[in-house]
């Protein structure tokens, strides 16, 4: 097996192309029915390769109804209706674009006048998908700028803060809260001190929703991903090939070679561990923080 390719076949050609080969959609929809015709909003859905929109097919194979926040903008934005489009097009349930910055204090795009907008589109939110962060570049701690860090806490954590206490009164009893919090938040990635210390603060959040709300029946879990082929990622690893002097490929086997697994991950990777918590077949499961990391953080 490639470091490169997953176990069931080679990625798509086509970046909104079913890209979970080994299940079809019909199959999938199989899986959670409990989630049919209920409605989820996915943060940082607008990239067809990145972790949020593939959440966001999982549920809606699942016949979820989804709504896809992301940034306005030229590129982001023609990529979040693409997304959209794509999602209503392989699962034939209903999909919206919510265009939303959660670095925004105020005005249109901020939280908390979003409420109303998702209030048109769906009375109610079985699901929230904490997925949007940001990573800067690599700084030593010491050298690490006061408004980069307050940057990376504003998007990474007082987002996904802002968001449950702006969505909490759509969660009906039975909701779920999701946050995409890392491995960096168990074990520090060198130099990357605001994103690691962010994404720890965040699975703190989680921990806190849960034994909060956990008497009106809503449940909160986090996910931390590892090295899992984002365009995120990507990024983080061509900048690091680049101070290594080595070809981006080379840094990524580099990588994967440190991996139990003996592969870097992708998003489908972590979709079906979103969906599953999502879903009642996960009904005494609040509190946790899941690794989907092939291996290479073990706990007990």
């Amino acid at each position: 097996m490639s470091w490169w390719t997953p176990r069931s076949s080679a990625r798509p050609a086509s970046p909104w192309a079913n890209s979970e080969p080994t299940r079809s959609n019909e199959d999938r929809a199989m899986l959670y029915p409990d989630l049919k015709g209920k409605t989820a909003l996915i943060t940082g859905a607008g990239r067809p390769t990145g972790i949020g929109f593939s959440i966001a097919r999982s549920l809606a194979a699942s016949g979820m109804d989804c709504i896809l926040a992301d940034l306005p903008g030229d590129e982001t934005g023609d990529s979040l209706h693409g997304c959209v489009a794509a999602l209503r097009r392989e699962c034939g349930t209903r999909a919206w674009p919510l265009e939303l910055d959660l670095s925004a204090p105020d005005g249109p795009l901020c939280v908390e006048q979003s409420v109303d907008r998702v209030r048109r589109l769906a009375p109610g939110l079985r699901v929230l998908v904490n997925n949007a962060g940001v990573m800067p570049p690599p700084a030593p701690l010491g050298e690490a700028e006061p408004e980069r860090w307050r940057a990376v806490m504003e998007v990474n954590l007082f987002g996904p803060f802002r968001m449950v206490r702006a969505f909490l009164p759509l969660l009906a009893d039975g909701g779920v809260i999701i946050n995409m919090a890392s491995r960096a938040g168990k074990r520090p990635l060198p130099q990357r001190s605001a994103y690691s210390v962010s994404k720890a603060a965040l699975i703190m959040l989680t921990k806190c929703l849960a034994v909060e709300y956990g008497p009106r029946g809503l449940r909160a879990n986090a996910i931390c991903p590892g090295q899992i082929l984002t365009d995120l990622n990507r990024r983080r690893y061509a900048q690091e090939a680049s101070a290594l002097k080595i070809p981006p490929e080379e840094r990524m086997r580099q990588i994967a070679g440190d991996i139990p697994s003996s592969r870097l991950g992708y998003p489908e990777d972590v979709a079906g561990l979103a969906a599953f918590l999502a879903s009642e077949a996960s009904s005494f499961i609040t509190g946790q923080a899941f690794n989907v990391c092939g291996g290479q953080l073990v706990e007990a």
